[in-house]
């Protein structure tokens, strides 16, 4: 056992005293030792709850013989960041948990661990941890938030996003958007909908670094709580049997995840997250990767943004299992010999599993689009790429030209299509958000929302090196790369240049020739850094492509 180094020998008495000042026995110490990351704090509506996550996964190591040793990690609440400066440390915050897990990990060397996160940076953060570290894991989320209902209908954090724009339209008053903040958001969980939270606890799933139901039952369900004890059980086994992270996240697993994502409609932060978690796992996942998974695995679920069903309607027709059961009947099909934490391969997890409703997990002959949720884009505006979510796009958005209405802070943008100065047919640019830029790659609800709250969803179209909330829909083009505060061709875009979006044929094109593109290259001059002091102007200096997973260099450039 790793923990040996630290309990067993005569030289190890000293560790052991410092056990002992904690209160923890010769027989716990003994035990196989394990480590719970454990992400609860108080801002998050998605980890108020997982201190009972992390009490109900101690239950489950000492049911099954091990010792829990439970220690924290930061998380920053999306929704809580927007809008304002915190939106630029959400995405750097990955780096920083992962980083914290890997030190928690290293300096005392668990036999396992569970790692318990719930929202957007803290899923994949601690997945990169994870299999850095290597130590046989599990994963368990907190889960989804219930919707909450709102004069009959549906309602979710985004709706109250919009409702912004709709005040401002005049078809909402004050008073109906202050009834709506109230029922929107109705408990603990992560953002009800298939926004970036849910999408990577739904893919941690795929994966097979998470049980089944990890993705989808509800935060306030019992068998959340029996899910987080099984999750406790199930390290054990894995540590008996020698099974780590990387037997089990392999490049036929992460194929699988990507399926999922594309059958799904998975938010276009998973082009981010994935290849960083890949990259972990010393498995080469290239951009275009995902247009080719995206070409030959249809989309099989309308989920919130995009759609109108819930995640827990979707838990209720089976979950991820029975997605990727019905995936079985594509013609690549998915991998189905790969080992998952339960100490099955897939396939015969997959046994277990059923669609239990057609409707919320359509047929593959049958689905909602015949391509998956995600497509990259490709053209002189993006030469190494940029994202669209194409299922919450608007079939009249899938082809669009128009002349660039440019901005080069989200702030600018917002302030414009507010204040009704953004009319049909335009294309908002909105720059020097990328990861260097941003700095952070800051997301863009509200200028996305406010678009959809004021009637625009269907005539104007949004592109920017930065990223978008998973809860974004329409014709929002991020990830744009390479980015402007490099040089890239979004730099050079000028007022009213005419800017072609082609979705269904991947393309993203400025209607300007290159030498006049040369011209604009000699003139530019790179920005000053918006942010000179503390973590993010480190984070500024060594972070890579939105392309590439905006991952950090290590080493010389």
């Amino acid at each position: 056992m790793r923990s040996d180094s630290i309990t067993k020998g005569l030289e190890r008495a000293p560790h052991r005293s410092l056990f002992k000042a904690m209160g923890y026995t010769n027989e716990e110490i003994s035990r196989p030792l394990i480590g719970v990351a454990n992400a609860h704090n108080e801002i998050i509506p998605g980890h108020i709850h997982l201190d009972k996550i992390a009490e109900a996964v101690k239950t489950g190591v000492r049911m099954a013989g091990g010792t829990p040793i439970s220690f924290a990690t930061i998380g920053v609440c999306d929704g809580i960041a927007m809008a304002h400066k915190g939106m630029k440390y959400s995405l750097a915050s990955r780096e920083i948990i992962a980083d914290s897990v890997e030190i928690m990990g290293q300096a005392h060397p668990f036999d396992a661990m569970v790692l318990i996160p719930n929202c957007d940076k803290i899923v994949p953060g601690m997945l990169m941890a994870m299999l850095r570290l290597n130590i046989p894991a599990v994963m368990v989320s907190g889960g989804p938030m219930l919707t909450g209902r709102f004069r009959g209908n549906d309602v979710h954090l985004v709706s109250v996003f919009e409702g912004v724009g709709r005040v401002k339209a005049k078809t909402m008053t004050m008073a109906e958007l202050e009834e709506l903040e109230d029922e929107a958001c109705p408990g603990c969980g992560s953002c009800s909908g298939m926004f970036t939270a849910n999408s990577m606890n739904c893919l941690t799933e795929a994966l097979g670094l998470g049980l089944p139901g990890n993705g989808t039952i509800p935060a306030v369900a019992a068998a959340r709580i029996r899910l987080a004890k099984q999750a406790g059980m199930a390290v054990m086994n894995l540590f008996h049997e020698d099974i780590r992270p990387r037997d089990i996240a392999t490049s036929e697993a992460f194929e699988n995840a990507m399926a999922v994502d594309m059958a799904l409609g998975c938010s276009t932060n998973t082009v981010l997250h994935i290849p960083a978690i890949a990259g972990e796992a010393g498995v080469d996942l290239p951009l275009e990767t995902f247009n080719e998974v995206s070409s030959r695995v249809p989309h099989l679920c309308s989920l919130i943004p995009g759609g109108s069903h819930s995640l827990q309607q979707l838990n209720e027709a089976g979950g991820v299992q029975a997605v990727m059961r019905e995936l079985l009947n594509t013609k690549a099909g998915l991998h189905q010999n790969v080992m998952t934490v339960t100490g099955r391969t897939l396939g015969d997890n997959l046994n277990r599993a059923e669609v239990r409703d057609r409707e919320i997990i359509r047929p593959v002959d049958n689905p909602y689009h015949k391509v998956g949720g995600i497509a990259v884009l490709y053209g002189n505006l993006a030469p190494d790429g940029a994202v669209v979510k194409q299922s919450a796009v608007a079939e009249e958005m899938m082809s669009h030209s128009g002349p660039a209405r440019l901005f080069d802070s989200e702030e600018e943008a917002q302030s414009a299509i507010l204040g009704g100065k953004i009319k049909s047919g335009d294309v908002v640019v909105i720059r020097y958000c990328g990861p260097k830029g941003g700095p952070g790659m800051p997301e863009m609800l509200s200028p996305t929302s406010a678009i959809i709250g004021m009637g625009l969803g269907k005539s104007v179209a949004l592109i920017t090196d930065g990223r978008f909330s998973g809860g974004t829909q329409g014709a929002c083009i991020g990830h744009v790369s390479p980015e402007a505060a490099v040089g890239g061709p979004i730099a050079l875009v000028q007022e009213g240049d005419t800017i072609i979006v082609d979705i269904t044929n991947k393309l993203l094109e400025l209607k300007v020739d290159d030498a006049e593109l040369a011209k604009r290259k000699e003139s530019w001059r790179p920005p000053e850094p918006k942010i000179t002091t503390g973590y993010i102007a480190r984070y500024a200096k060594m972070v890579t492509s939105g392309s590439t997973g905006a991952v950090l260099r290590v080493g010389k450039e």
